[in-house]
């Protein structure tokens, strides 16, 4: 890579190469900072440990990277679809039914589900990629892409319209606000290294507003003892029961889509076809192997982050050591109980703030999927498709019940929204007439 192209700010980033250390930590420090967030709450909606899940957090991504060949930038974090199978199983934390000693249970149906994954690409492999993405053309995946932005907004906003004690509704907005100013203000005219950490500075910002105006809540992190701790325990290690297996195992169905959406997200704004190198049944397996990892130590099932792919198209660093280090950072941060307090005491409506930002980056490069692959609109098959897929995805998704749940035999099953408008997108490609897209396995460059 020539010095032309480390140019920060100015081109886009496949290679650490040519970028000095400080400035690697750095990049991969945003990257930790924009997973942070949603990882963290996960466990707090599931009654699992915080710094565990950053510890599987960070060594998931890292196995996820050598199955990969080390190729896809991606980090793996907390999944939240798996958030009702647990529920299912231990209940909710916030409920007087919540039993922690069922949660190890939950943990065994999630190790299973894991293999699922793994078992799906077998079959990849078995049949070839080229087989199996003819059923994920752009008229499909650009408005999964389009949904997985849309589906999260509703997140973002909740994060900052959370009331918090004390604290005036006003301030949440405002705090919300300096994140999203700031990291426009850094994107459009920051200079250097400015310029491709925004996300790092809108936190930042927005934690120093928060801290002003009385928002953040330190008492956690005076309450916390010791300094290094690894956290695994023995009581949260993984058992297994066949209902809570059937409970939670299914729901790998719906996640799969995602991953498939997710993948595909982040080829799109890379502008590498990693669905065909690394390949498919590659992602499926480091995505799977993860969370069965996670799972054996009372992790929560691992997934690709939305978050980070938002991160990818605002700076255009590319690199997939990036999310290495971030991994690493995971890893370092959860030792230390003081750290995971710390990063609990960041609020709401500053993660929120970042969000919205992040979200929108996300629909725009399904906009940008659609658009660079020539999707025929004016074609009412194609018309049709993307207007299932969006109805289907958002509605559902925001309906009451957050998807659609259903009961086979013993087995409770639920398909979050994109799931259904995955599966509904792949069933009308396929039976509509008139296709217009030959998918071409494209050679990915090497980093």
């Amino acid at each position: 890579m020539t010095e032309e192209k480390v140019r920060l700010g100015i081109d886009p980033i496949y290679s650490l190469k040519g970028i000095n250390p400080v400035q690697q930590f750095i990049f991969g420090l945003q990257q930790a900072v924009a997973m942070f967030g949603a990882t963290v709450l996960v466990p707090l909606l599931t009654g699992l440990d915080v710094n565990t899940t950053l510890l599987m957090a960070g060594l998931g991504t890292l196995l996820f990277h050598v199955i990969t060949g080390f190729k896809v930038p991606v980090f793996l974090g907390s999944s939240f679809a798996f958030i009702v199978g647990y529920n299912i199983v231990a209940g909710s934390p916030f409920s007087d039914s919540f039993d922690a000693t069922k949660l190890p249970y939950a943990s065994g149906g999630i190790f299973v589900a894991g293999l699922i994954y793994c078992v799906l690409a077998l079959i990849i492999k078995v049949v070839g990629v080229k087989r199996v993405m003819r059923w994920f053309p752009p008229v499909v995946t650009g408005p999964i892409i389009i949904g997985i932005g849309l589906i999260l907004a509703p997140v973002a906003l909740n994060d900052i319209q959370r009331p918090i004690e004390g604290v005036p509704v006003a301030y949440n907005w405002l705090v919300a606000l300096t994140a999203i100013i700031a990291i426009i203000v850094i994107n459009i005219w920051g200079k250097g290294m400015l310029r491709v950490i925004p996300i790092l500075i809108g936190v930042i910002a927005a934690y120093i507003v928060a801290v002003i105006v009385g928002m953040v809540d330190f008492s956690a992190l005076k309450a916390t003892e010791g300094i290094v701790a690894i956290p695994i325990y023995k009581e949260n290690i993984m058992k297994f029961d066949v209902s809570a297996i059937i409970t939670i195992a299914p729901i790998a169905l719906a996640t799969m889509m995602e991953h498939v959406g997710d993948v595909s997200a982040v080829s799109a704004t890379v502008g590498r076809n990693f669905m065909a190198d690394p390949g498919l049944h590659r992602t499926l397996i480091g995505d799977g192997l993860a969370t069965s990892m996670a799972a054996v130590f009372g992790g929560p099932a691992n997934t690709t982050y939305s978050e980070n792919t938002g991160v990818l198209a605002l700076t255009r660093i590319f690199a997939p050591g990036v999310m290495r280090i971030a991994a690493c950072i995971a890893i370092v941060a959860s030792l230390f109980p003081h750290v995971g307090s710390f990063i609990r005491s960041i609020p709401g409506p500053a993660i929120g703030g970042v969000s919205c930002i992040l979200y929108g980056m996300i629909s725009a490069i399904g906009v940008r999927n659609l658009i660079e692959n020539q999707v025929d609109l004016t074609k009412a098959r194609n018309l049709m498709i993307v207007t299932i897929i969006l109805v289907s995805g958002l509605g559902i998704s925001m309906g009451s019940a957050g998807g659609i749940n259903f009961t086979i035999g013993d087995a409770k099953i639920s398909l979050s929204g994109l799931a259904v408008a995955a599966i509904l997108g792949i069933l009308l490609n396929a039976i509509l007439p008139g296709k217009d897209y030959d998918f071409k396995e494209d050679e990915a460059k090497e980093d």
